[in-house]
């Protein structure tokens, strides 16, 4: 069978990166995030994701980019409870 995109999970890895990136440039001063290019990539991510998994993509984004906060502290912090979408 013959691999879709790329890598075969071409469409996971956009996601992830869109999230991971966008939560990053959260994180950044006030003053230093690029605010109208960030609603872009938000806008990118949830056209790309199930309807309601958004923010369970941010809040593992999170996670990774926050591995000593505790993970149930961030899902809560998306709304999310159980790490659940």
């Amino acid at each position: 069978m013959p691999r879709k995109g790329i890598t075969g999970h071409d469409d996971w890895v956009v996601t992830e990166a869109l999230a991971t990136a966008l939560v990053a440039l959260e994180q950044l001063p006030s003053k230093h995030q690029p605010r109208a290019h960030m609603e872009d990539v938000r806008k990118i991510l949830t056209a790309r994701c199930e309807a309601g998994s958004v923010t369970l993509h941010l809040a593992q984004a999170k996670c990774r980019l926050s591995p000593d906060t505790d993970p149930l502290t961030i899902y809560e912090a998306y709304g999310l409870k159980d790490g659940q979408g």
